[in-house]
């Protein structure tokens, strides 16, 4: 017999095992970034930035797929903390500039065992885990291609 709402079931959801998922994810990075006084947010934030060194907000923003409302409160939080510093684009007073300061620069170090903490929670061989990168990353991609993730 068909059954006309199991598109409606929980176990059929994409979503459901994605959400679960990020949600366990992050309670699991809670106790980790605490110990650097940093939210996830502010954590993904100084990722780019420890690559970057400097961005615009514009950039940032594309890069976590945040809207420039949410990036607004992020960076002067990190700011308040000394990890960053913002100034207006010279060429472009419209463009925010953002650059990583020394005391940034240094939490780097502390941040180095968060990765593999991380890792050791989940017991994924190497195949899966690159296998689920590459899925995710096309999601992303795909909305990325279509410009959805910005203001």
């Amino acid at each position: 017999m068909d059954d006309k709402y199991a598109a409606l079931r929980l176990k059929n959801q994409l979503c459901f095992p994605l959400y679960a998922v990020s949600n366990i994810i992050t309670r699991k990075y809670k106790p980790l970034l605490d110990r650097l006084d940093l939210t996830y947010t502010q954590y993904v934030a100084m990722m780019v930035m420890w690559e970057k060194k400097q961005v615009n907000e514009k950039f940032l923003c594309e890069a976590l797929f945040l809207k420039s409302n949410t990036m607004t409160p992020l960076l002067q939080k990190l700011e308040a903390k000394g990890y960053i510093e913002k100034a207006k684009d010279e060429s472009d007073e419209r463009n925010l500039v953002i650059t990583l300061t020394e005391a940034g620069e240094k939490l780097q170090d502390d941040a180095l065992c968060v990765p593999e903490t991380i890792a050791q929670e989940f017991h994924l061989t190497p195949e899966e885990a690159t296998g689920l990168y590459q899925v995710l990353y096309k999601m992303l991609d795909e909305e990325r291609a279509k410009g959805s993730n910005n203001q």
